[in-house]
Protein backbone atom coordinates (compact mmCIF):
# COMPACT_ATOMS: atom_id res chain seq x y z
CA UNK A 1 0.00 0.00 0.00
CA UNK A 2 1.13 3.38 -0.75
CA UNK A 3 2.63 5.82 1.61
CA UNK A 4 -0.34 9.13 1.33
CA UNK A 5 2.25 11.44 2.61
CA UNK A 6 3.79 11.04 -1.16
CA UNK A 7 1.13 12.38 -2.71
CA UNK A 8 0.77 15.44 -0.45
CA UNK A 9 0.76 18.51 -2.17
CA UNK A 10 1.82 21.77 -0.61
CA UNK A 11 2.21 25.52 -2.16
CA UNK A 12 5.98 26.89 -2.75
CA UNK A 13 8.28 27.32 -1.67
CA UNK A 14 9.76 24.38 -0.37
CA UNK A 15 13.13 25.42 0.67
CA UNK A 16 13.70 25.00 4.28
CA UNK A 17 15.99 26.40 6.80
CA UNK A 18 16.83 26.32 10.72
CA UNK A 19 17.74 29.40 10.71
CA UNK A 20 15.27 32.01 12.49
CA UNK A 21 14.64 35.35 13.12
CA UNK A 22 15.26 34.92 16.67
CA UNK A 23 18.48 33.47 16.06
CA UNK A 24 19.58 36.09 13.70
CA UNK A 25 18.93 38.65 16.06
CA UNK A 26 20.87 36.79 18.61
CA UNK A 27 23.84 36.37 16.41
CA UNK A 28 23.38 40.35 15.79
CA UNK A 29 23.81 41.12 19.33
CA UNK A 30 26.50 38.90 20.10
CA UNK A 31 28.04 40.91 16.89
CA UNK A 32 27.60 44.36 18.45
CA UNK A 33 28.64 43.16 21.86
CA UNK A 34 32.30 43.73 21.49
CA UNK A 35 31.55 47.91 20.85
CA UNK A 36 29.22 47.86 24.09
CA UNK A 37 32.54 46.08 26.19
CA UNK A 38 34.47 49.22 24.40
CA UNK A 39 31.54 51.53 25.18
CA UNK A 40 31.45 51.18 28.54
CA UNK A 41 35.07 51.08 28.99
CA UNK A 42 35.57 54.73 27.30
CA UNK A 43 32.44 55.96 28.54
CA UNK A 44 31.71 54.69 32.14
CA UNK A 45 29.13 52.20 33.07
CA UNK A 46 26.49 55.24 32.10
CA UNK A 47 27.20 53.61 28.45
CA UNK A 48 25.26 50.18 30.13
CA UNK A 49 22.79 52.05 31.85
CA UNK A 50 21.36 54.17 28.38
CA UNK A 51 21.72 50.74 26.12
CA UNK A 52 19.25 49.14 29.01
CA UNK A 53 16.90 51.97 29.12
CA UNK A 54 16.65 52.02 25.26
CA UNK A 55 16.23 48.30 24.86
CA UNK A 56 13.65 47.55 27.67
CA UNK A 57 11.28 50.74 26.58
CA UNK A 58 12.12 49.55 22.80
CA UNK A 59 10.88 45.84 23.89
CA UNK A 60 7.53 47.47 26.08
CA UNK A 61 6.68 49.49 23.22
CA UNK A 62 6.83 46.48 20.89
CA UNK A 63 4.57 44.29 23.15
CA UNK A 64 2.29 47.68 23.56
CA UNK A 65 2.01 48.04 19.84
CA UNK A 66 1.44 44.33 18.51
CA UNK A 67 -1.11 44.26 21.81
CA UNK A 68 -3.13 47.73 20.41
CA UNK A 69 -3.14 46.51 16.98
CA UNK A 70 -4.00 42.62 17.86
CA UNK A 71 -0.94 41.45 16.49
CA UNK A 72 0.92 38.36 17.56
CA UNK A 73 3.40 39.50 20.23
CA UNK A 74 6.80 38.75 19.10
CA UNK A 75 8.78 40.41 21.33
CA UNK A 76 10.63 36.90 22.03
CA UNK A 77 11.97 37.50 18.50
CA UNK A 78 14.73 40.04 19.75
CA UNK A 79 14.06 42.51 16.79
CA UNK A 80 13.47 44.94 19.10
CA UNK A 81 16.67 44.36 21.82
CA UNK A 82 18.66 44.89 18.40
CA UNK A 83 16.61 47.78 17.59
CA UNK A 84 17.62 49.54 21.28
CA UNK A 85 20.97 48.48 21.40
CA UNK A 86 21.68 50.12 17.98
CA UNK A 87 19.52 52.93 18.89
CA UNK A 88 21.35 53.47 22.14
CA UNK A 89 25.44 53.61 20.14
CA UNK A 90 23.41 56.21 18.20
CA UNK A 91 23.52 58.74 21.05
CA UNK A 92 26.46 59.99 23.36
CA UNK A 93 26.50 58.42 26.80
CA UNK A 94 25.50 61.72 28.52
CA UNK A 95 21.98 61.66 26.64
CA UNK A 96 19.36 62.05 28.94
CA UNK A 97 17.51 59.17 29.59
CA UNK A 98 14.39 60.58 28.95
CA UNK A 99 15.01 61.46 25.50
CA UNK A 100 16.66 58.06 25.11
CA UNK A 101 13.31 56.88 25.94
CA UNK A 102 11.55 59.06 23.63
CA UNK A 103 13.64 57.77 21.17
CA UNK A 104 13.06 54.17 21.41
CA UNK A 105 9.66 54.58 21.68
CA UNK A 106 9.37 56.58 18.05
CA UNK A 107 11.50 53.53 16.43
CA UNK A 108 9.30 50.64 17.23
CA UNK A 109 5.79 52.48 17.54
CA UNK A 110 6.46 54.94 14.21
CA UNK A 111 9.47 53.79 12.07
CA UNK A 112 8.35 50.23 12.71
CA UNK A 113 5.18 49.17 13.01
CA UNK A 114 3.03 51.76 12.03
CA UNK A 115 4.37 50.66 8.33
CA UNK A 116 3.58 46.72 9.08
CA UNK A 117 6.18 45.79 11.76
CA UNK A 118 9.27 43.34 11.24
CA UNK A 119 10.01 42.51 7.38
CA UNK A 120 8.06 45.88 6.44
CA UNK A 121 9.47 48.81 7.81
CA UNK A 122 10.95 50.89 4.57
CA UNK A 123 13.81 53.14 6.92
CA UNK A 124 15.49 51.46 9.58
CA UNK A 125 13.97 52.53 12.87
CA UNK A 126 17.23 52.98 14.77
CA UNK A 127 18.39 55.38 12.34
CA UNK A 128 14.67 57.13 11.81
CA UNK A 129 14.94 57.44 15.64
CA UNK A 130 18.28 59.14 15.74
CA UNK A 131 17.12 61.43 13.02
CA UNK A 132 14.44 62.65 15.07
CA UNK A 133 16.18 63.18 18.11
CA UNK A 134 19.10 64.86 15.83
CA UNK A 135 16.56 67.04 15.09
CA UNK A 136 14.79 67.76 18.11
CA UNK A 137 17.91 67.58 20.79
CA UNK A 138 20.79 68.91 18.20
CA UNK A 139 22.89 69.97 21.07
CA UNK A 140 22.29 66.96 23.14
CA UNK A 141 23.22 64.35 20.52
CA UNK A 142 26.16 66.12 19.35
CA UNK A 143 28.00 67.07 22.88
CA UNK A 144 29.98 64.11 23.91
CA UNK A 145 32.63 63.32 26.99
CA UNK A 146 34.95 60.66 27.03
CA UNK A 147 36.93 58.71 29.92
CA UNK A 148 40.64 58.22 29.34
CA UNK A 149 40.57 55.24 31.62
CA UNK A 150 41.47 55.84 35.43
CA UNK A 151 40.49 59.30 34.44
CA UNK A 152 37.46 61.66 35.00
CA UNK A 153 35.08 62.59 32.16
CA UNK A 154 36.41 64.59 29.72
CA UNK A 155 34.19 67.03 27.07
CA UNK A 156 34.99 67.33 23.67
CA UNK A 157 34.58 68.02 20.37
CA UNK A 158 34.08 64.94 18.04
CA UNK A 159 36.84 63.82 15.45
CA UNK A 160 34.86 64.92 12.68
CA UNK A 161 33.27 67.71 13.98
CA UNK A 162 37.31 68.85 14.10
CA UNK A 163 37.68 67.81 10.65
CA UNK A 164 34.65 69.57 9.71
CA UNK A 165 36.16 73.13 11.70
CA UNK A 166 39.15 72.80 9.60
CA UNK A 167 41.69 72.07 11.57
CA UNK A 168 43.37 69.36 9.79
CA UNK A 169 43.27 71.46 6.10
CA UNK A 170 46.37 71.71 4.50
CA UNK A 171 48.22 69.29 6.97
CA UNK A 172 50.68 66.46 6.35
CA UNK A 173 49.61 63.34 8.06
CA UNK A 174 52.73 64.09 10.24
CA UNK A 175 52.06 67.70 11.07
CA UNK A 176 48.52 66.54 11.72
CA UNK A 177 49.32 63.78 14.10
CA UNK A 178 51.69 65.94 15.98
CA UNK A 179 50.70 69.69 15.69
CA UNK A 180 47.02 68.76 16.91
CA UNK A 181 47.25 65.58 19.10
CA UNK A 182 45.72 67.84 22.20
CA UNK A 183 42.81 68.83 19.83
CA UNK A 184 42.70 65.77 16.99
CA UNK A 185 43.37 62.00 18.30
CA UNK A 186 45.39 60.03 16.84
CA UNK A 187 43.54 57.45 13.90
CA UNK A 188 45.12 54.49 16.28
CA UNK A 189 43.03 56.26 19.27
CA UNK A 190 40.15 56.45 16.72
CA UNK A 191 40.82 52.95 15.49
CA UNK A 192 40.37 51.66 18.92
CA UNK A 193 37.96 53.76 20.13
CA UNK A 194 39.56 56.52 22.46
CA UNK A 195 38.02 59.57 21.29
CA UNK A 196 34.56 61.63 22.00
CA UNK A 197 31.24 61.02 19.92
CA UNK A 198 28.26 58.23 20.48
CA UNK A 199 28.47 54.93 22.50
CA UNK A 200 28.57 52.72 20.15
CA UNK A 201 30.18 54.44 16.61
CA UNK A 202 33.93 55.15 18.62
CA UNK A 203 35.71 52.12 18.71
CA UNK A 204 36.67 50.48 14.51
CA UNK A 205 37.38 47.65 15.93
CA UNK A 206 35.39 46.34 18.32
CA UNK A 207 32.93 47.07 15.09
CA UNK A 208 35.28 45.35 12.87
CA UNK A 209 35.26 42.20 15.30
CA UNK A 210 31.61 41.97 15.09
CA UNK A 211 31.23 42.54 11.37
CA UNK A 212 33.80 39.45 11.12
CA UNK A 213 31.36 37.11 13.26
CA UNK A 214 28.25 38.59 11.22
CA UNK A 215 29.87 37.19 7.65
CA UNK A 216 31.32 34.35 9.02
CA UNK A 217 27.93 33.24 10.49
CA UNK A 218 26.67 34.72 7.12
CA UNK A 219 24.24 36.71 8.37
CA UNK A 220 25.33 39.37 6.40
CA UNK A 221 27.47 39.84 3.20
CA UNK A 222 30.65 41.95 2.49
CA UNK A 223 28.94 43.68 -0.49
CA UNK A 224 27.46 46.49 1.27
CA UNK A 225 30.12 47.63 4.03
CA UNK A 226 33.29 47.05 1.39
CA UNK A 227 31.24 48.98 -1.16
CA UNK A 228 29.90 51.87 1.42
CA UNK A 229 33.23 52.09 3.19
CA UNK A 230 35.59 52.36 0.17
CA UNK A 231 33.29 54.85 -1.74
CA UNK A 232 33.78 56.92 1.26
CA UNK A 233 37.74 57.01 1.66
CA UNK A 234 38.19 57.28 -2.00
CA UNK A 235 35.93 60.24 -1.99
CA UNK A 236 37.27 61.67 1.53
CA UNK A 237 41.02 61.43 -0.25
CA UNK A 238 40.16 63.18 -3.32
CA UNK A 239 37.92 65.61 -1.60
CA UNK A 240 40.46 66.24 1.47
CA UNK A 241 43.28 67.26 -1.38
CA UNK A 242 44.31 63.73 -1.76
CA UNK A 243 45.89 64.01 1.30
CA UNK A 244 45.62 60.19 2.77
CA UNK A 245 45.36 61.01 6.42
CA UNK A 246 42.35 62.28 5.60
CA UNK A 247 41.05 59.34 3.82
CA UNK A 248 41.50 57.04 7.00
CA UNK A 249 40.27 59.98 9.25
CA UNK A 250 37.59 59.62 7.51
CA UNK A 251 36.63 55.90 7.63
CA UNK A 252 38.08 55.47 10.61
CA UNK A 253 36.11 58.66 12.50
CA UNK A 254 32.39 58.65 13.34
CA UNK A 255 29.64 56.30 12.82
CA UNK A 256 31.00 54.83 9.23
CA UNK A 257 31.68 51.33 10.47
CA UNK A 258 28.57 51.33 12.70
CA UNK A 259 25.85 51.98 9.88
CA UNK A 260 27.96 50.44 6.87
CA UNK A 261 27.67 47.05 8.71
CA UNK A 262 24.79 46.96 11.26
CA UNK A 263 22.23 49.26 9.84
CA UNK A 264 22.82 49.61 5.40
CA UNK A 265 22.48 45.81 6.17
CA UNK A 266 19.36 45.60 7.46
CA UNK A 267 17.10 42.78 5.18
CA UNK A 268 14.07 44.62 4.97
CA UNK A 269 15.30 48.20 3.94
CA UNK A 270 18.37 47.07 1.55
CA UNK A 271 18.27 45.72 -2.05
CA UNK A 272 18.24 42.09 -2.41
CA UNK A 273 20.75 41.63 -4.94
CA UNK A 274 24.49 41.79 -5.09
CA UNK A 275 24.13 44.73 -8.23
CA UNK A 276 21.47 46.63 -5.97
CA UNK A 277 23.58 46.17 -2.51
CA UNK A 278 26.59 47.48 -4.84
CA UNK A 279 24.63 50.51 -5.83
CA UNK A 280 23.35 51.00 -2.08
CA UNK A 281 27.01 51.29 -0.74
CA UNK A 282 27.78 53.32 -3.41
CA UNK A 283 24.86 56.00 -3.05
CA UNK A 284 25.63 55.81 0.90
CA UNK A 285 29.12 56.47 0.20
CA UNK A 286 28.83 59.57 -1.55
CA UNK A 287 25.97 60.97 0.24
CA UNK A 288 28.03 60.62 3.24
CA UNK A 289 30.86 62.27 1.96
CA UNK A 290 29.10 64.99 0.45
CA UNK A 291 27.23 65.69 3.81
CA UNK A 292 30.56 65.23 5.86
CA UNK A 293 32.54 67.68 3.58
CA UNK A 294 29.95 70.34 2.42
CA UNK A 295 27.09 69.74 4.46
CA UNK A 296 25.95 71.26 7.73
CA UNK A 297 26.70 68.15 9.69
CA UNK A 298 30.14 66.48 10.63
CA UNK A 299 28.16 63.41 10.35
CA UNK A 300 26.68 61.80 7.02
CA UNK A 301 25.95 58.11 7.64
CA UNK A 302 22.54 58.53 9.20
CA UNK A 303 21.18 60.68 6.52
CA UNK A 304 22.71 58.87 3.57
CA UNK A 305 21.37 55.45 4.87
CA UNK A 306 17.84 56.60 5.12
CA UNK A 307 18.02 57.97 2.00
CA UNK A 308 19.52 54.69 0.48
CA UNK A 309 16.43 52.75 2.20
CA UNK A 310 13.97 55.35 0.60
CA UNK A 311 15.10 54.18 -3.00
CA UNK A 312 15.33 50.37 -1.93
CA UNK A 313 12.38 49.56 -3.67
CA UNK A 314 13.27 51.49 -7.02
CA UNK A 315 16.84 49.45 -7.15
CA UNK A 316 15.08 46.46 -6.67
CA UNK A 317 12.97 47.22 -9.37
CA UNK A 318 15.61 47.46 -11.86
CA UNK A 319 18.03 45.11 -10.43
CA UNK A 320 15.89 41.86 -9.77
CA UNK A 321 16.17 39.33 -12.55
CA UNK A 322 14.10 38.73 -15.17
CA UNK A 323 11.53 35.70 -14.19
CA UNK A 324 11.74 32.77 -15.94
CA UNK A 325 10.15 32.56 -19.37
CA UNK A 326 9.19 36.56 -19.37
CA UNK A 327 9.19 37.90 -22.41
CA UNK A 328 9.00 41.64 -23.30
CA UNK A 329 5.37 42.99 -24.03
CA UNK A 330 4.47 43.72 -27.66
CA UNK A 331 4.24 46.77 -28.30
Amino acid sequence: MLDSTMFRVTSSPHIRSGETTQRIMLDVIIALLPALFAGIYYFGIRSLIVTIVSVVFAVATEFVMQKIMKRPVTINDLSAVVTGILLAFNVPSTAPLCMVAIGAIFAIAVAKHCFGGLGHNFINPALAARAMLLASWPVRMTSSAFLTPGTDAVSSATPLAALQAGMLNGMSGATAATATAPTVPSIMDLFLGNVAGCIGETSALALLIGGIYLVYRGVITITIPVTYIGTVAILSFILGGFNPYIAVYHMFAGGLFLGAIFMATDYSTSPMTTKGQIIMGLGAGILTALIRFYGAYPEGVSYSILLMNVATPLIDRYTMPKKFGEVKRSA
